[in-house]
């Protein structure tokens, strides 16, 4: 059954990038009847509430973008918050949609749950098949159990939990904090800063040899429409472009479209984390879904954005 206008639909997360992403798309193709509570309004950890938002407000449809994440730096710093908060999200969400009957369920989940050293492009099989990355495991340990949940709840109690993993994700909603931020964000935010206050050099984390695949948000919220529409298997699904590109290639396309005239400063004595994460995107086209923006359009489209609010300037 596929989603109706007047589809009750909750988006847990709607303040973040996938979930606002989503939310502009719902509201754009017209779906009206739309569900969502900032953190002061329902703090997703707290079981008691959640089940209590759930028994009261009953959708029929919900996708499950709430997370907290960070990059290397916030992983390492804060492994405690990232496993607890995550699996408590996802756990009440989880089964809160399955108290209320909930009719199809979206859970996001990540391409850090592969192995480290996994074949590359990362197939959906992959999954639990070696050794996490060491810098982002507690991140990837609560979204592996929230794959393994949505199984389970699918087994025994024939619910529709279906489970996505998104590439490296990059949009205006992103977060921009300096020691929080994903690669992509991070760069924008940092030659920004570098052309305003004309500084000589840009700092990089690493080698900038590894090799990352990005996808704006905006491709991600049509591609999670597409599959909540029209994908009911219990496995998980790759949502991606199909393209990597190293660090160091990414932080000249930046710099480029920023138009920085400084130089790149790559400090080795920083992680670089997984040295390739590609992800394995043909079980997502054979059921007719793929990519429509490229890197250099998605990075160019979001520093427009950003620059002409004057976002960044304030972050």
């Amino acid at each position: 059954m596929k989603l109706q206008p007047s589809s009750k639909i909750y988006v847990a997360g709607h303040r973040g990038l996938v979930g606002s992403a989503i939310l502009r798309r719902l509201k754009k193709e017209g779906f009206h009847n739309l569900l969502f509570r900032t953190h002061a309004e329902l703090d997703l950890t707290q079981q008691g509430a959640v089940e209590a938002f759930f028994d009261q407000e009953r959708p029929e449809y919900c996708f499950l973008a709430a997370a907290k994440v960070g990059g290397i730096g916030a992983n390492s710093a804060y492994p405690a918050d990232f496993i607890y908060q995550n699996l408590a999200i996802q756990t009440n969400i989880i089964h809160s949609a399955y108290l209320s009957g909930v009719k199809k369920l979206l859970f996001l989940g990540s391409s850090c749950i592969y192995p480290k050293h996994a074949p590359q492009p990362l197939k959906e099989e992959y999954l639990l098949d070696g050794k996490l990355e060491p810098t982002n495991e507690w991140y990837s340990v609560a979204k592996i159990a929230g794959i393994k949940m949505c199984q389970a709840y699918n087994k025994q109690y024939s619910t529709n939990f279906i489970s996505v993993m998104p590439t490296n994700l990059f949009g205006p909603n992103d977060n921009f904090d300096s020691e929080n931020s994903h690669v992509l964000a991070a760069l924008i935010k940092k030659f920004h800063q570098a052309k305003i206050q004309k500084k000589p050099f840009v700092e990089i984390w690493g080698t900038g040899k590894p090799r990352r695949e990005f996808l704006l948000v905006d491709d991600m919220a049509d591609a999670c429409l597409f599959l909540m529409n029209n994908y009911d298997d219990t496995e998980i699904i790759n949502i991606g472009s199909g393209q990597d590109i190293t660090i160091h290639e990414l932080a000249l396309l930046i710099k480029d479209i920023v138009g920085y005239e400084g130089q790149l400063r790559f400090n080795p004595d920083k992680p670089d984390g997984t040295p390739q994460k590609l992800l394995d995107v043909s079980k997502l086209k054979k059921i007719g879904w793929a990519a429509g923006i490229s890197l250099s359009k998605g990075i160019e489209l979001t520093y427009q954005l950003l620059s002409s609010s004057n976002s960044l300037d304030l972050i």
